[in-house]
């Protein structure tokens, strides 16, 4: 995949990502329905991602961190900050980069947490609240 450069909304921030797949994810969980006012739509960064501005981060959670830009407030990443396999991982506001809007819609998150009036076009594969909190949560959480 080739490097995508983009910029938060006031353009403070310039970011570098190169996807680790062409496909777009959309999480409809209550968090990210509230920093985005929407679907966080994003793509996986390879490591090595890079960002230079005014770059805050807010530990969201027991196991991970968002990103935003200090000046406009524009979304900038998801990250996971769990030791563990899925340590660093991070999910690209796809809304940064002009050429991510290309790339399809492969998986929503908590699809039972989407609110009736939008829906996205096509086929994809769907996880519920209980589908991603059995597949992605910490181990302590999931056994809850």
């Amino acid at each position: 995949m080739p490097e995508l450069q983009g910029q938060c909304m006031c353009g403070a921030v310039t970011v570098t990502a190169t996807p680790a797949r062409d496909a777009l994810g959309a999480c409809h969980c209550d968090m990210c329905r509230r920093w985005s006012s929407s679907a966080f739509v994003s793509f996986p960064a390879e490591p090595g991602y890079a960002a230079l501005g005014p770059v805050r981060t807010y530990t969201s959670s027991d196991w991970a961190e968002r990103a935003f830009c200090e000046e406009c407030g524009s979304a900038l990443w998801y990250r996971i900050t769990l030791p563990g396999e899925m340590h660093g991982q991070t999910q690209m506001a796809a809304g940064l980069f002009d050429n991510a809007a290309d790339s399809e819609i492969k998986l929503e998150l908590y699809i039972d947490k989407k609110p009736e009036g939008y829906t996205f076009e096509g086929e994809r594969r769907q996880m519920t609240e209980a589908e991603v909190i059995a597949a992605y949560a910490p181990e302590a959480e999931s056994n809850a």
